[in-house]
């Protein structure tokens, strides 16, 4: 059974840190690339960040660049996504997506993330 579990939100104060966590099962993870994305009330999904399969190739929204690092530990199934500097804006539900073709795409429930003094 193919499942992706989300942990590491919470809330935080401007200008603080977060690590977000997405562990993998039921697949190869090594041959998937994966995605950040999150969703804010009333606003369209929006992706975040990627990282390639073998970790070599990552590209990151215009907004969080320079404030987010994705990474992936292929041995523990697992991507992560440090998020520094967090602003309101970036309030929303973060979502981890697996992808490797269409009918291999697969999503976590995703966690909550609230940037607010």
């Amino acid at each position: 059974q193919v499942q992706l579990v989300e942990s590491g939100g919470g809330l935080v104060q401007p200008g603080g840190s977060l690590r977000l966590s997405c562990e993998a099962s039921g697949f190869t993870f090594s041959s998937y690339t994966m995605r950040w994305y999150r969703q804010a009330p009333g606003k369209e999904r929006e992706l975040v960040a990627v990282i390639s399969s073998g970790g070599g190739i990552r590209s990151y929204v215009d907004s969080m660049k320079g404030r987010a690092t994705i990474s992936r530990d292929n041995a523990k199934n697992t991507v992560y996504l440090q998020m520094n500097s967090l602003k309101p804006e970036d309030t929303a539900v973060y979502l981890c997506n697996a992808y490797r073709t269409w009918s291999n795409d697969y999503w976590g429930q995703g966690t909550q993330v609230t940037v607010s003094s």
